[in-house]
């Protein structure tokens, strides 16, 4: 698959819109609108089929599309001074990403697994909001969650040891997955060891060492296909709850 597909435009007709069979609508900012306005957002959205390890956008970049996540998984980043990249967060189906307060994109989102996305044009998204204030009181919802979760990042990055933010790490992944109508254990864990330890403020190596020592002590279980099995909830509970 090359890394940008995009699928035919979800066009709504006069029977039936796209947007009213897509999964993920309770979740996503479209769940604020009724069967008639979701045509109106349909005749603007685009379905994008992304590869892994490849970038929607990039830091700095004019903010010319907003996206929703229906499938898949991205990562969001800066870049440091220095060099070094800091992974503000990890984003699943049902997600929104791409909101900005001014012309241009704050973060770079990359996608962790092959994503398919629906891309909204700024434009014609902001005369959505406009005309559908309820719209907007949705995506206002969202940005004040995507702003507790930065506070709960910087709860993370500050006073926690290494395995009690690995612990935190697993059990809100388990969440999330209950929130999107999955089961909560096995959980999926999708990115690398080096993007974990971005996300956390980890090395790499202590991200490794940690999940063995998890491992060992029959918290979890590490199986195929990037998935954890959460062995002893409580334990991990009591971890996160240690610091």
């Amino acid at each position: 698959m090359p890394p940008f597909d995009l699928a035919r435009p979800a066009r709504a007709t006069a029977d039936v819109s796209p947007c009213g069979a897509c999964a993920v609508r309770p979740l996503t900012v479209c769940a604020a609108l009724d069967e008639d306005e979701i045509q109106r957002l349909a005749e603007i959205t685009q379905s994008q089929r992304v590869a892994a390890h490849h970038t929607l956008f990039s830091e700095g970049d004019t903010a010319q599309n907003m996206y929703n996540v229906t499938s898949g998984s991205v990562k969001l980043y800066k870049l440091l001074p220095d060099g070094r990249r800091q992974i503000t967060g990890f984003l699943f189906s049902g997600d929104f990403l791409g909101l900005s307060v001014d012309a241009r994109y704050a973060y770079t989102a990359e996608t962790v697994t092959a994503t398919t996305v629906c891309r909204f044009p700024r434009r014609q998204m902001d005369s959505l909001l406009d005309e559908f204030p309820k719209l907007q009181r949705r995506l206002f919802s969202l940005a004040s969650n995507e702003l507790a979760a930065a506070q709960d990042q910087m709860l993370l990055l500050g006073r926690k040891t290494a395995r009690e933010k690995i612990a935190s790490f697993l059990l809100s992944l388990s969440e999330r997955a209950v929130r999107r109508g999955q089961k909560s254990n096995p959980i999926q864990v999708p990115m690398s060891r080096s993007d974990i330890a971005d996300y956390l403020g980890l090395t790499t190596e202590t991200v490794s060492r940690t999940f063995t020592q998890l491992r060992t002590h029959a918290a979890i279980r590490l199986l195929e296909g990037g998935r954890v099995d959460i062995c002893d909830e409580t334990a991990l509970m009591e971890m996160t709850e240690s610091g």
